[in-house]
């Protein structure tokens, strides 16, 4: 069953080496993320599974390696501090969401508990990302879900998909879904719409929805705002 989740952007300008001079404006988000993690800490999961957007559907496993290298910086990060020695001296493979992940997580006290990840396409159909969430609540007795994604990416004319007056909407609704816990809001994001908007967390907040079905969870949001013209929205559920 599922005991708590929180929500956090993926941009990977959240670590201070990829923003460089830019660090101190993600900050106050940074520090958000860092209250997300410790309710999810504090909800002593036996399980935790890291759900972010990638090109791929498919599952990475604790230990598994990651790179900011693409993004000119020399540091690499690892998924948890366990695994098997395969997944620790793998590839880099994670996806740039779950990279992100496994730095936030790296700075948070996660002995002891298991560590797995799942990359879910933007294609993923809303339906098919349900199920798939409910499977990962019924997966251990107590699970948590750390899930990546942020909302529109349209908010300015400097923004990555340059300025849609829907945006603001958009992201006030999943704001409000997030602070309220309201699955059935995010059950209903529109898929198309999103997707127009270049919202990466879509997929990610319909399999917390399906986990969150029989859980009883109520929401807080810790940080809504959109720099660089990119909505990101930090929540815990508990």
């Amino acid at each position: 069953m599922l005991v708590a989740a929180g929500l956090c952007p993926c941009p990977p300008l959240l670590v201070p080496q990829v923003a460089a001079g830019a660090a101190p404006e993600l900050a106050a988000a940074r520090d958000a993320c860092a209250d997300a993690l410790g309710v999810l800490a504090a909800a002593r999961p036996d399980r935790l599974v890291v759900v972010g957007p990638a090109e791929r559907d498919g599952p990475h496993p604790e230990g598994a390696r990651g790179s900011f290298r693409g993004y000119g910086v020399d540091l690499d990060v690892r998924l948890g501090r366990g695994g098997t020695a395969d997944a620790r001296a793998g590839r880099a493979e994670l996806p740039a969401s779950l990279a992100v992940a496994a730095w936030l997580l790296d700075r948070t006290d996660w002995t002891g508990v298991p560590v797995e990840g799942l990359g879910v396409g933007e294609p993923l159909p809303a339906e098919r990302c349900i199920q798939v969430g409910r499977d990962i609540a019924g997966s251990a007795g107590r699970v948590a879900l750390l899930v990546m994604g942020d909302a529109s990416a349209c908010r300015t004319l400097k923004a990555p998909g340059y300025l849609d007056d829907r945006a603001a909407g958009f992201d006030a609704e999943i704001a409000r879904a997030l602070a309220t816990a309201d699955i059935a809001a995010l059950k209903a994001v529109d898929t198309q719409l999103a997707g127009e908007l270049k919202a990466s967390g879509r997929a990610p907040w319909q399999v917390l929805a399906g986990a969150a079905e029989d859980a009883d969870l109520g929401g807080s949001l810790l940080y809504d705002d959109a720099p660089y013209g990119v909505g990101y929205l930090v929540a815990a559920w508990s």
